[in-house]
């Protein structure tokens, strides 16, 4: 597990926090706590899965096809 870190500059915890929250979920563990609070059936598991691959596959196929 890696450390976040935001430094506060001139007493501006407001922005210090939005920062903060981006990086948190920039990372994924927004995602990560939500899916551990309730359990998963291993069929749930699978096709969650598979969506995110396809999702990623997909991304991926759009960036080649702009560098091309």
């Amino acid at each position: 597990m890696k450390a976040i870190q935001v430094k506060v500059f001139d007493n501006d915890v407001e922005k210090a926090m939005r920062i903060l929250k981006k990086k948190i979920q920039n990372d994924g563990l927004f995602k990560r706590l939500k899916l551990k609070k309730s359990y998963e059936k291993p069929s749930e598991y699978r096709r969650r899965k598979e969506r995110e691959a396809l999702r990623r596959q997909r991304i991926a196929a759009s960036r080649n096809r702009y560098r091309a």
